[in-house]
């Protein structure tokens, strides 16, 4: 029997980790996580970690940032005037907010900074920057 390969349709149950330990994701109580293999539609240590498993193994993968989300974009964080932020949209740190940008496309950001006359959000993802540890089980093969 051959093992996963590129273009073969898996199921997979998982735990995504911080290297601290911290769990961010899990499908535990869910149904497995479906997606085709190679097409980009999860992380690329994600493809290249199931390569060659079979139905039923169980794997950890140890993902670096560069293989995961990538590293912070300093870019991805703008500083913008805090009298341009209607008073009715909460500022809090931590707060997830949606904006659109010039050609439309509706980007979720953070606040992450502040002060009487700036706020700061970060457009880049939370798991930016981050070496990730899944726990994978392979649940099936098409």
């Amino acid at each position: 029997m051959t093992g996963v390969k590129n273009g073969d349709t898996v199921r997979i149950h998982y735990t995504g980790k911080l290297t601290d330990g911290t769990v961010f994701d899990s499908s535990e109580g869910r149904d497995p996580l479906e997606f085709t293999v190679g097409t980009g539609q999860v992380i690329a240590g994600m493809d290249a970690g199931l390569e060659g498993m079979g139905v039923g193994e169980k794997k950890t993968l140890e993902i670096p940032s560069a293989e995961a989300y990538g590293p912070i974009n300093p870019a991805a964080r703008q500083e913008i005037p805090r009298e341009g932020i209607p008073a009715d949209i909460p500022l809090d740190l931590g707060t997830q907010l949606q904006m659109q940008s010039p050609d439309g496309q509706v980007l979720p950001v953070t606040v992450v900074e502040v002060s009487e006359e700036t706020v700061t959000l970060d457009a880049n993802h939370f798991l930016a920057g981050k070496d990730l540890v899944f726990d994978i089980e392979l649940v099936s093969v098409n």
